[in-house]
């Protein structure tokens, strides 16, 4: 399983979105310029429900791959799409809202992990296509052997 590369993409994808449960989202600003309060993801139950399906996602995307490269190919491109819609959800918040929140690195998080689940899709992809060409030349070699 970890000797894959899109399995580290995935598990990096993973780490990525499940940090943001205990990452902040935001420090609304005092009127005087100091920090006020601070906010995590999972204050906001959208964004909560958004980063428990994308988790999950990314979790079955990583455990099954021994079920189907499709499968896992379609679960890790499920993901990267509700997480780049996470991340404009992200972003036209934080533009609506710029003078009173203070931009945070966990912000781009879901930004990454998009990167990484698309990588994972390629590389389950090359692989999915590496085992077609093998049981093409395999049909192929028996094909010949009972033509014989």
């Amino acid at each position: 399983m970890w000797q894959r590369v899109q399995t580290l993409y995935l598990a990096l994808a993973t780490i990525l979105v499940g940090s943001m449960f205990f990452c902040t989202k935001a420090v609304t600003l005092a009127s005087d310029g100091s920090a006020a309060e601070s906010f995590g993801y999972i204050s906001y139950v959208p964004y909560l429900i958004f980063l428990i399906i994308i988790t999950l996602l990314n979790l079955l995307a990583l455990t099954t791959y021994k079920v189907s490269l499709v499968f896992q190919m379609r679960t890790a491109i499920l993901s990267a799409l509700l997480t780049i819609a996470l991340q404009i959800w992200l972003a036209v918040d934080f533009l609506s809202m710029k003078d009173v929140m203070v931009f945070r690195v966990s912000a781009v998080f879901p930004a990454v992990s998009v990167i990484f689940d698309v990588l994972a899709a390629r590389a389950i992809m090359s692989d999915q296509m590496i085992v077609e060409s093998a049981s093409h030349l395999r049909k192929a070699r028996r094909e010949r052997r009972s033509g014989r």
